[in-house]
């Protein structure tokens, strides 16, 4: 493989991996069930105060279909529905710690000029 085969791959992942985690919500999603585990949709809604829940359904609905989170309906009255990290989303746990390290880094960085 060439030099620009390699390049070419690695922007290709790069953009696939910005694309799947992209959004102002979906990093905060993530945190948070690595925090608390397993969570129900009105907590999620809670620990990521402004977001409607319109935009967290949706959030929701692509990291599940991006087979980042699993989604269960809990046989309970009224019918709950509670979301999980699968396996695979442990992997963003690097990525989500580098971003929050660098932020905190950058904001310190920020105010001291």
């Amino acid at each position: 493989m060439s030099n620009k085969n390699i390049d070419k791959e690695t922007i290709l992942a790069l953009k696939d991996g910005i694309e799947l985690l992209s959004g102002k919500w979906k990093f905060c999603i993530l945190h948070n069930l690595q925090q608390h585990g397993t969570m129900r949709f009105k907590d999620l809604q809670e620990m990521a105060q402004g977001i409607s829940p319109k935009v967290l359904s949706k959030e929701l609905q692509e990291l599940e279909d991006n087979l980042l989170i699993s989604r269960t309906v809990n046989d309970t009255k009224p019918v709950t529905v509670s979301y999980a990290l699968t396996a695979y989303a442990k992997e963003t746990e690097k990525v989500a710690n580098a971003l929050i390290k660098f932020g905190l880094k950058h904001r310190n960085k920020i105010k001291a000029k």
